[in-house]
């Protein structure tokens, strides 16, 4: 028969299997919290950059692209149709005012200048020659007044005196009749040649200025023949550098076709572009800072295009330091276009993971781990951010892009050693 277990030993063993348990949950309650601080992601310091929260100054900006571009640039142009018969210069070649850069074809345009030359010249003949018959009929005109006026007095005289003779009883009526008939047609006469020559001097001044009109249209095509004659001896117009050049000997160029660029590479501006919804903020003579590589320079916008191309406006920036060493044709530069500047702000230095005004969220750092605030941020320049809320003065905060521990409660900090 099975004896009945004593209630002491019963005791005994139920003890021992609470006591078995406990301990098995204080492991697995060690486990799991051995577990969860290693599963916490522990981040390098020097991986991060952590900014101090401070208050300061900032340039309100917005960002824009550009391109270092020659400061002076001159597009020279084929003045004429003709083909290149010998070429001077290469481009990277540095070219005084005046230096012949190559060499065209001139014969026709040559040929054209002295016919024009030819031309002038009868023209100067014609006007000479109208000049003098003007001056010749005119002169005639004057001289038929002059005879009718000597014809007009010795009429007046002939009445005065059929008057004075009638009033004797030794003349006649019909006399004295004929004498003042005679007087009346001479005087209709002289007035109707006075009338004549007022009206032929005109009519003569009016061909005389159409004809002057004419020949100083001659003259200006002839001066323009002659410029482009110059043009066509084709020299640089600037102390530069040639930057490009047609050398094909015996090529054709038309009237108009670029031939040559020179350049002044010694002083440089930028040619630039933003988003048009920023174009209320560019005006010529606003403040602009540059970064080209890790250089920052100053400057000022100079011009600017109202027109949209593709939802963006173009403007030029002219550096204050124009030959600054850093500058080269060709390089992409980074534009902030100071548009306010905000005194006695909280700021924390510029990051990548900033977008614009706006909720972020941020790690704060807090001994050796990063705990995650929302923060608001505002307007930014190139260096700094505006904080509005969610930090303090003298908080670190880390200006990474973080946006792969988004939704971490904690992060640790591995500390420099």
């Amino acid at each position: 028969m099975d004896r009945a277990i004593p209630v002491s030993e019963q005791r005994k063993r139920k003890m021992k299997r609470a006591g078995m348990w406990i301990g098995g949950f204080a492991v697995a309650m060690g486990l799991a919290t051995w577990l969860g601080t290693q599963m916490i992601t522990t981040l390098d310091k020097k991986t991060l950059i952590i900014s101090e929260v401070d208050r300061g100054t900032i340039d309100v900006s917005v960002s824009a692209t550009g391109t270092v571009v020659p400061a002076f640039e001159e597009v020279i142009v084929s003045p004429i149709g003709s083909k290149i018969l010998e070429v001077y210069a290469h481009s990277g070649d540095s070219v005084d005012v005046g230096t012949p850069l190559l060499q065209l074809d001139l014969q026709s345009a040559e040929t054209d200048y002295a016919q024009a030359l030819d031309e002038r010249e009868i023209k100067r003949q014609e006007m000479a020659a109208l000049q003098a018959s003007v001056e010749t009929q005119l002169s005639d005109r004057k001289m038929q007044i002059e005879v009718k006026e000597m014809d007009l007095a010795q009429l007046e005289s002939n009445l005065r005196n059929e008057l004075y003779l009638d009033s004797l009883g030794s003349g006649t009526h019909e006399k004295v009749r004929q004498a003042e008939s005679a007087l009346l047609t001479a005087q209709l006469q002289l007035k109707q040649m006075r009338q004549q020559y007022t009206n032929e001097q005109k009519m003569r001044k009016a061909d005389l200025k159409t004809k002057l009109l004419q020949n100083g249209i001659f003259e200006k095509g002839l001066e323009e023949k002659r410029r482009t004659l110059d043009d066509a001896k084709i020299l640089s117009p600037r102390c530069a550098t040639l930057t490009y050049i047609n050398t094909e000997i015996g090529s054709t160029v038309s009237a108009g076709q670029k031939i040559a660029v020179v350049s002044d590479l010694k002083h440089f501006k930028a040619q630039c572009e933003i988003s048009d919804s920023h174009s209320e903020r560019v005006h010529v003579g606003g403040a602009v800072i540059l970064k080209v590589g890790k250089e920052r320079l100053t400057g000022t916008i100079n011009t600017v295009t109202p027109l949209s191309q593709s939802g963006a406006i173009t403007f030029t920036v002219v550096p204050d330091d124009m030959s600054h060493p850093r500058l080269r044709s060709g390089l992409r530069a980074e534009i902030f276009v100071i548009t306010s500047i905000k005194d006695d702000v909280l700021r924390i230095r510029n990051g990548s993971f900033y977008s614009g005004p706006g909720d972020y969220t941020l790690f704060v750092l807090n001994g050796n781990t990063l705990l995650p605030r929302e923060v608001k941020l505002g307007e930014c320049n190139y260096d700094y951010i505006e904080v509005i809320s969610g930090l303090e003065e003298g908080e670190q905060a880390v200006v990474n892009d973080m946006s792969k521990y988004k939704g971490k409660e904690k992060l640790k900090v591995k500390s420099e050693k």
